[in-house]
């Protein structure tokens, strides 16, 4: 057996087979059931409007980049806990859009469209599922 399987839960065949695999593993392995991460088209969309928001709003004073915008809104679609930094300064602690849910990538985005309407952002018209 290899060190790694993943199995996309999608019929009952697909179902058998990891259950099978399950049943062959040894001992010092793991199983992880889960739901899916975020799409590749969800991904795309974020960071097209990362860069939309990016370019457009002023944010008290100062022009964020995509990746600052992306910790903005992710820790506050998470709630997430802010600490203080080693050297000064905070830093926000938790949450990457890698290992979001479809739901909770869409919860984002939707967050993102809603401040960027309330701050008129215009957006491109990329579709993700």
């Amino acid at each position: 057996m290899s060190d790694k399987q993943t199995f996309f839960l999608i019929n009952p065949q697909v179902k058998q087979n990891a259950m099978q695999a399950i049943k062959m593993a040894s001992e010092d392995m793991i199983c992880e059931i889960k739901k899916k991460t975020r799409s590749l088209e969800q991904n795309a969309k974020m960071w097209a409007m990362l860069a939309e928001i990016s370019d457009q709003v002023n944010w008290y004073g100062n022009k964020l980049t995509s990746d600052e915008w992306k910790d903005v809104f992710s820790a506050s679609l998470k709630s997430q806990k802010v600490v203080p930094g080693i050297d000064g300064g905070f830093v926000v602690c938790g949450q990457r859009t890698s290992k979001m849910t479809k739901s909770e990538m869409a919860e984002l985005i939707e967050l993102m469209m809603a401040f960027g309407a309330e701050r008129g952002v215009k957006f491109s018209d990329i579709a993700y599922d």
